[in-house]
C-alpha cells in the first residue's frame, strides 16, 4: 500500500472519501443490529440523535501522546529527497525522485483505512450529510469539537465499539472532508506551495512548489469525486458554477484565487481548477530585502517617493510577483492617509486603518448589476483617496486611472507586460487607450520578472525606471534608469541618476546631502529591522508608522527596535 488516494470503491460516490487499504484485525465490531438500516427507517432511528444536550469528553488525536497515525511507503523505484508533517501525525509529504521517469514527484500520505474503517467511514458520512442539523445554539460552538460529538453519537447509535487508533483515522477523515477541503485539504494547508492546479478527470494534479518548482503529485480524481470537489470550491467561495456557467473566478476563504472549469463544456478533459494561493500574511519590505527581490538603496527609494506621493506601475510576466512586491511597498504609506484598493479577487492586504478595500462583483442574477473595476475607480474618485491601488489594470478603467494620476492622486498599480517599451506600447493601444500625454503622469515603472540565478530559480526586480516627460522633438517618452539588475553579482544597483528624488529635493527645499541623509537613514533603519530579525508585516509596517509620525524614538533604539512598538 503506497497510499495513493485511489477511485476503487469511489466511482459511485460524489463524496471524497478514502479508499480502504487491506482488512486489517481488531479495527473494530458492530453487532448485527447494527447493520445498515434503509433510509427512512435509519433516518426515525437517528431523530433523537442530535437534540441531546449534555455531552461527554470525546477523546481527541494528539500526535505526541498516541504517535504517528500514518506511515510513508515509498516504492522501491523512488529515491527520498525530503519529506515533512504537514499536519503532523496524519498527512506526511514526501518529495521523492521517480527513476522511472527521472522527475522528482510530491507524495501524500494520509492513514490508511482497513475495509471496515473504511465502510464505517462511509456509514457515517452518509448519516451526517443527511441528518445534520444544527440549533442556534450549536451555530456557534466549535465546528470541530461538534462535529466530533455528532460523531461519537452515531458511533454509540450503531453499537459500534472502535479501538482508538481506528477512532482517530474516523475523526481525521471527517473533520477533512467536512471542515477542510477534501483530498487537497493538505495542499491547501502546506505553506511549501504556490499553485495547485487539476487538469481533468484521472489526471495527476501538479503542483508548483516553492523549493522544487513544478512537481507531480500522487493525487488523482476521478469524475464524479471531482465534480463534487468542484461544486465544493464555488460554493465555498460564495460563488455559483453549472453547465450553464461552466467558468469561475473567484476567491476562497483563506485568500487564494481559484479559477475553475466544469465539465466537459470547455475543458475537453473535463473539470480542471487552478488555486493560487497567497500567504496568510503578505510578504513585507524586509523578506523581499532578505530574498534578494530589492535591495536596501531600492526600498528606501520607494519609501521616501511614495512619502512624497510618486505614482508606481509594477509591469512583468505571470508569477513573477507583481501583486507582492506592490503590497510590501505599500506598506510605505504614512498611517492616517486615505488609501482605496480595488481589485478583481481580493490580494491586497495592508496594515492600514483607513483603508477601503474594494472587489468587483459580477451579476448576482440574469439581467443583474455588474461591478467592474471601471465602477469602482469612479467611486473611489468620489471617496477622497490620497492613494489608490488598482490589483491590474486591463481595460478600459485604465483611462479613469491615469485621469485620477492627472488629477493628483497618488496611484499604485501592475500589469502585465515584458518590458517599459511594451507596457508604454500596451497603454496606448486598445483596450486600454490612455493619451501619452496622460502617461507623463505616472513617475516609476518598476519591470519585475522570474528568472534563473544559478539553478534556482528566482523573482527579481530587473530594473526601475523614471517617466520623465515627453521629448519634443520626436513625441516619445523619455525614461531615465535608476536601477538596474546584475545578473552576475545578482544585485540591483543605484546609476546614481534620478528625477524623482530631485524633484522631491526641489519641492521640499533640500539640498543633495540632505536628500542623501534621508536615503541613508531609511536604509539603516530597514537593515537594522533584516538585522534583527523583524520580517512579520504587521511589525515592520508598525516601525514604518512610528518613523513617520516620531522617527526620532526610532533613531534613539535603532539597535533594539522591538522596543519601538512594545
Amino acid at each position: 500500500m503506497t497510499g495513493r488516494l485511489t477511485e476503487e470503491t469511489e466511482t459511485a460516490r460524489r463524496d471524497n472519501l478514502p479508499a480502504p487499504g487491506p482488512a486489517a484485525e481488531g479495527g473494530g465490531s458492530a453487532r448485527p443490529a447494527g447493520a445498515p438500516v434503509p433510509g427512512a427507517q435509519r433516518k426515525g432511528l437517528l431523530s433523537g440523535l442530535f437534540r441531546r444536550t449534555a455531552r461527554r469528553e470525546i477523546v481527541q488525536y494528539d500526535v505526541a501522546q498516541h504517535g504517528p497515525l500514518t506511515e510513508a511507503h515509498v516504492p522501491d523505484w523512488y529515491e527520498v529527497l525530503e519529506q515533512y508533517w504537514v499536519e503532523k501525525g496524519t498527512a506526511l509529504v514526501v518529495i521523492a525522485l521517480n527513476r522511472q521517469t527521472n522527475q522528482n514527484e510530491y507524495l501524500l500520505f494520509e492513514p490508511v483505512l482497513s475495509q471496515f474503517e473504511y465502510e464505517l467511514l462511509e456509514r457515517i458520512h452518509e448519516d451526517l450529510r443527511d441528518i445534520l442539523i444544527l440549533s442556534n445554539d450549536e451555530l456557534q460552538a466549535d465546528k470541530r469539537a461538534l462535529l466530533l460529538e455528532k460523531m461519537d453519537d452515531l458511533l454509540d447509535e450503531y453499537g459500534v465499539a472502535v479501538q482508538k487508533d481506528a477512532l482517530f483515522k474516523l475523526q481525521y477523515y471527517l473533520t477533512r472532508n467536512f471542515l477542510g477541503w477534501s483530498r487537497i485539504d493538505a495542499l491547501m494547508k502546506d505553506p511549501a506551495l504556490e499553485d495547485i492546479s487539476c487538469d481533468g478527470v484521472d489526471i495527476p494534479i501538479f503542483l508548483y512548489h516553492r523549493k522544487y518548482r513544478n512537481i507531480r503529485t500522487n493525487i488523482s480524481f476521478g469524475n464524479d469525486a471531482l465534480n463534487s470537489l468542484a461544486i465544493t470550491l464555488a460554493q465555498r467561495s460564495g460563488k455559483h458554477i453549472s453547465t450553464g456557467n461552466p467558468l469561475l473566478d473567484a476567491t476562497l476563504p483563506d485568500g487564494s484565487r481559484l479559477q475553475l472549469t466544469l465539465g466537459a463544456e470547455v475543458t475537453t478533459r473535463g473539470t480542471s481548477f487552478t488555486i493560487r494561493k497567497f500567504r496568510e500574511e503578505p510578504y513585507s519590505p524586509i523578506e523581499l530585502l532578505d530574498i534578494g527581490t530589492l535591495s536596501a538603496d531600492a526600498l528606501a527609494y520607494f519609501w521616501l517617493s511614495i512619502e512624497n506621493n510618486k505614482s508606481l506601475l509594477f509591469i512583468g510576466g505571470t508569477a513573477s510577483g507583481k501583486t507582492t512586491s506592490l503590497n510590501a511597498v505599500s506598506m510605505f504609506i504614512p498611517p492616517v492617509a486615505k488609501v482605496v484598493s480595488i481589485e478583481d479577487t481580493r490580494e491586497l492586504s495592508l496594515h492600514h486603518e483607513n483603508w477601503i478595500a474594494s472587489v468587483t462583483r459580477a451579476a448576482l442574477s440574469e439581467g443583474g448589476t455588474v461591478i467592474d473595476m471601471f465602477d469602482l475607480l469612479k467611486a473611489a474618485m468620489r471617496q477622497r483617496p490620497e492613494f489608490i491601488l488598482v490589483g491590474e489594470v486591463r481595460g478600459h478603467e485604465a483611462q479613469t486611472l491615469f485621469q485620477a494620476m492627472n488629477t493628483g492622486h497618488t496611484t499604485f498599480s501592475t500589469m502585465h507586460a515584458g518590458s517599459v517599451d511594451a507596457a508604454i506600447h500596451r497603454l496606448e493601444s486598445e483596450p486600454l487607450n490612455v493619451p501619452r500625454n496622460m502617461v507623463q503622469a505616472l513617475d516609476i515603472i518598476t519591470v519585475q520578472a522570474l528568472i534563473y540565478h544559478g539553478t534556482a530559480r528566482v523573482r527579481r526586480i530587473e530594473e526601475i525606471v523614471e517617466v520623465a516627460g515627453i521629448d519634443p522633438a520626436t513625441g516619445n517618452l523619455r525614461v531615465n534608469n535608476v536601477f538596474v539588475y546584475d545578473p552576475v553579482k545578482d544585485r540591483l544597483s543605484f546609476t546614481g541618476r534620478s528625477r524623482v528624488l530631485s524633484d522631491i529635493a526641489g519641492r521640499r527645499g533640500w539640498s543633495g546631502d540632505q536628500i542623501e541623509s534621508e536615503l541613508r537613514l531609511r536604509r539603516q533603519v530597514l537593515e537594522a529591522m533584516q538585522q534583527q530579525g523583524m520580517y512579520d508585516y504587521i511589525s515592520v509596517a508598525s516601525i514604518i508608522h512610528v518613523f513617520h509620525i516620531n522617527r526620532q524614538k526610532v533613531i534613539g533604539n535603532i539597535s533594539d527596535l522591538k522596543k519601538v512598538i512594545r
